[in-house]
């Protein structure tokens, strides 16, 4: 059975509803999983002023926890193409993980959300791509199989690199996680759940034959 880590940060809810999805799929092939998310920087009082989502279920993740899990999958809301500034403090910290090399081998995987359409949604995946190989993680996607992110009847996320939302409606307002792309989500779950768990396998089986 392997260990799942949901790792997110979300401003007004979009990406915790994903994250919620991502961590369903991951259940429901027998992960064991944990689902958080990293600390808020914005100080509270502006925090507040614009909107952010100040009160969520999840716990807050520690650093120092990211070695007990065979699989990390990072949501971030898109800044300007690249990870939420939160997400990158976050990982920043992870400085002595590398120098021991304790996320070496373990699956990662990223979603993510933008105001727009595109709006720098793949730029933001494999930028974040980026840290998880220089901390040695084995990176994996949404693949094709789900055929939800090649739909051309409606506006959605999801690509090969991840799965993804768009949080405005075009007209300025609120638009939530549709259908298409929390099945995207919970799809994404199950993939990289599975992929822990063969690599968990094959680990051991690796080390009885040595």
């Amino acid at each position: 059975m392997a260990k799942v880590l949901v790792l997110y940060y979300s401003s007004y809810g979009h990406i915790e509803t994903m994250a919620g999805a991502i961590a369903e799929g991951a259940r429901e092939v027998g992960a064991t999983v944990a689902l958080k998310r990293v600390p808020e920087i914005v100080p509270e009082a502006v925090a507040a002023q614009s909107g952010y989502k100040l009160v969520q279920e999840a716990p807050i993740a520690t650093v120092a926890e990211l070695p007990e899990y065979d699989a990390i999958i990072i949501g971030t809301p898109t800044r300007f193409g690249n990870m939420a500034a939160q997400m990158k403090n976050f990982l920043d910290q992870t400085g002595g993980l590398f120098a021991e090399d304790a996320l070496v081998g373990r699956i990662g995987s990223v979603f993510t959300s933008s105001g727009c359409q595109h709006g720098g949604q793949e730029t933001t995946i494999t930028a974040t791509h980026n840290v998880l190989l220089h901390l040695g993680m084995v990176i994996a996607g949404l693949p094709y199989s789900f055929k939800g992110q090649m739909r051309m009847d409606e506006i959605t996320g999801g690509s090969p690199y991840g799965a993804s939302t768009l949080a405005d409606d075009g007209n300025g307002g609120d638009r939530q996680p549709s259908t298409n792309e929390l099945d995207g989500a919970r799809f994404q779950g199950r993939h990289i759940a599975q992929l822990a768990a063969a690599l968990v396998v094959g680990k051991k089986q690796i080390a009885g034959a040595n």
